[in-house]
């Protein structure tokens, strides 16, 4: 029988993703010496009441931090936890931990901190936790002792198949595919990007390392999955899926002689996309893939290189191709209004978001306007030219990275990209419905002109049914 109950708790947020971070961590520990219990807040009526009630008894509350509205949850479950159980540690980590590892621990509520891979980190943190020694020296983490931040060396990227399989066990899979809608089992094969994005977070906290399982690996354990949850799609998480042809190739092979029925969706770069041949997209498609991510960006080759994207938009363009030739689908993510942006820019980004949206119907083409996440160059010149950057927990709870834009955007700017990302969305895409045929020839005639004022349709459409989110 177990001696020590780990309590982990996911925070509220507008997704259904599986906590596959919990998932971990809590998988790599040893089941004869622990009993994992997970609480996630999408799943609870009454989170915070949850929580409370299985506090007792427990050796530590591991939470996991996104950055934004998932740190309010967070917050407002780790104080009222100290409150009930001050001796209880609470331990944080995920992303916002892991880029601002000292700073969490200025709110009294979190006692130790989780920076980058946490598996080995966490594993060890219960293990001294448990056998009541101190924390210095446990590498990737950091802690508060008698008012002061202890910081221990970063640890580094471990191998990935080293770790054991993640326990779906943990998680009551059956609610989430019913959250979700659709038989859907979220599943990461890797960790890490290779890649140097200025606008993103991961060269900071992976120092653009990149670990995968193998693909033997793989296909033992999603056949596994199968056979027990009879699932219809598998979604990879990874950072960048398609990091290596030559495992693709392997991963494929694997899934086609488990013989699964399903389909699964990935994460790929444009400059990977060319890297692979017709047999190898025909393979995928064989496979099972049915949709990959893409993300673009921007349409002007000077933004993609400002922002060191490290790709083309002529690759775009060939991966694209690809995707229509094989019958797969994909999404393109567009980010416009970075800071000194020019007018030129957006409309080249409006320019192939068009194109890309003629060429399938298959194809989405979200858009989005920066926001300078942590951890990323470009955030850190933001901050630099004197943008006010959130400074406490409170106030990184308030930032939305996706639904707002930066105080250098004019509210006409940001009004005619909404415009133009509605009406994009309706000219291309399938509508079966002969009530949609009348807002599709409106939408083409207004993309096709370049011509966003009086948007009538769009007021109409969204005073009848909410504008549809990206899932």
């Amino acid at each position: 029988m177990s001696s020590h109950r780990i309590l982990l708790y996911n925070p509220h947020a507008v997704f259904y993703t599986m906590p596959l971070g919990l998932l971990a961590v809590g998988s790599a520990l040893d089941p004869a010496r622990y009993t994992v219990d997970i609480v996630d807040a999408r799943l609870e009526r009454d989170p915070l009441t949850t929580v409370l009630s299985r506090i007792d008894g427990a050796l530590c509350l591991g939470v996991t931090v996104l950055t934004g509205g998932p740190i309010r949850d967070a917050l407002r479950v780790s104080r009222a936890v100290k409150a009930k159980r001050p001796d209880l540690p609470v331990v944080w980590g995920g992303w916002h931990p892991s880029l601002f590892q000292t700073a969490c621990l200025d709110e009294p509520g979190v006692d130790v901190t989780v920076a980058g891979q946490g598996e080995d980190t966490f594993a060890e943190i219960v293990a001294r936790l448990a056998a009541r020694e101190p924390l210095d020296g446990c590498a990737g983490s950091a802690f508060r002792r008698n008012g002061s931040v202890v910081v221990n060396p970063p640890r580094r990227l471990r191998d990935v198949n080293e770790f054991p399989a993640h326990d779906y066990d943990l998680i009551p899979v059956e609610r989430y595919f019913q959250l979700k809608g659709q038989r859907q089992v979220d599943y990461i094969s890797s960790q890490g990007c290779r890649f140097r994005c200025a606008f993103c977070a991961d060269p900071f906290v992976y120092e653009r390392g990149w670990v995968g399982l193998s693909p033997e690996r793989m296909g033992r354990e999603v056949a596994a999955l199968f056979a027990q949850y009879r699932f219809r799609e598998l979604a990879f998480q990874d950072e960048t899926f398609f990091t290596s042809a030559k495992r693709v190739d392997a991963i494929c092979d694997a899934f086609l002689a488990a013989g699964l029925s399903i389909t699964w969706t990935a994460t790929m770069r444009a400059d990977q996309a060319t890297r692979m041949n017709d047999e190898l997209f025909a393979k995928a498609k064989r496979s099972g893939l049915r949709r990959v991510m893409i993300g673009v960006e921007s349409g002007s080759q000077q933004m993609l290189d400002w922002m060191e994207k490290d790709i083309t938009v002529e690759q775009v363009l060939i991966s694209a191709e690809q995707c229509v030739r094989h019958g797969i689908g994909a999404i393109f993510p567009f980010i416009v209004g970075f800071p000194g942006e020019p007018d030129e820019s957006v409309a080249a980004t409006m320019r192939l978001v068009k194109q890309l949206r003629r060429m399938s119907p298959q194809f989405e083409t979200p858009i989005f306007f920066y926001q300078p996440y942590p951890g990323s160059l470009i955030a850190d010149e933001v901050a630099r030219a004197g943008y006010p950057m959130p400074q406490t927990l409170d106030e990184w709870a308030e930032f939305d990275y996706v639904g707002s834009y930066g105080s250098w955007v004019s509210r006409k700017k940001w009004r005619m990209m909404q415009r133009f990302t509605f009406y994009q969305r309706h000219a291309f895409g399938v509508h079966p419905s002969p009530l949609h045929r009348p807002l599709q020839a409106l939408s083409r005639w207004r993309c096709d002109r370049d011509f966003y004022e009086l948007p009538i349709e769009k007021t109409v459409v969204e005073w009848l049914r909410p504008a549809p989110q990206l899932s």
